[in-house]
């Protein structure tokens, strides 16, 4: 069915940025793709202009760049490489170890709620991947969930950075979690270094764990990135 020139008018900006943005976070617009408006706007079913403004939000957040390999610049999605994904995890610890302190500043009965939440995800967790066949899916979602528990406790402008950045690491997070799942035992037991901190009331150890978590992760996700080569790269 073709979309009306009536709905292709009327859509909004922030809508057909969110479905270009989970495009490239899914990798169903691969690292390095370009990206031309017209071909965009078709493929969305909207009109040129609000994909222009939702281009340009991409670009501001680092999903897009421009192509330095035209004289007529144009868009194209961002690459995957080793040193992109150790800035973006390293930005990502810095932003949920702020949260995780905070998490650690409640109160004892709202640590031990929250530190039995973790836990009961995190054990869960080490079960996916210890699996003989493990979904790589279910994998994802439940490391997801694990660290947007503490994130609740995060203030407002840090949830809102979070939520502009962690998206980014998130594509090379679904791309990889295939080929870092003999790592994943080590995963569990960081996380278990930040539950036993928020439980404790700890606030320098709960951010210093989390941190800790991210940035091991970068370097386990830069060595994958450097064997398997980087995506999109020019």
């Amino acid at each position: 069915m073709r979309t009306s020139a009536t709905s292709r008018k009327h859509a909004r900006p922030q809508e057909v940025y969110e479905r270009l943005r989970a495009l490239i976070i899914d990798g169903r617009l691969a690292p390095g793709t370009r990206l031309v408006e017209t071909d965009v706007a078709s493929r969305l079913g909207v009109s040129r202009t609000p994909v222009r403004g939702a281009l340009q939000r991409l670009q501001q957040e680092g999903y897009v760049v421009d192509s330095p390999t035209l004289r007529q610049t144009r868009p194209t999605v961002a690459p995957l490489t080793s040193d992109d994904a150790h800035e973006l995890f390293v930005l990502v610890g810095a932003l949920e170890g702020l949260a995780a302190a905070r998490a650690a500043l409640g109160t004892p009965a709202e640590r031990t709620a929250l530190a039995t939440e973790l836990a009961e995800i995190n054990d869960a967790f080490r079960a996916a991947a210890a699996a003989p066949r493990p979904d790589h899916g279910r994998i994802f979602e439940l490391d997801e969930r694990f660290h947007r528990c503490y994130m609740k406790a995060a203030g407002r402008r840090v949830r809102s950075l979070h939520d502009t950045v962690k998206p980014q690491a998130e594509r090379y997070e679904r791309l990889y979690v295939s080929m870092l799942t003999s790592e994943l035992h080590t995963s569990v037991v960081e996380h278990r270094a930040i539950i036993r901190a928020i439980r404790a009331g700890d606030a320098p150890a709960a951010q210093a764990a989390v941190e800790t978590n991210w940035r091991n992760a970068a370097e386990r996700l830069a060595a994958v990135v450097a064997a398997t080569g980087e995506r999109g790269s020019w």
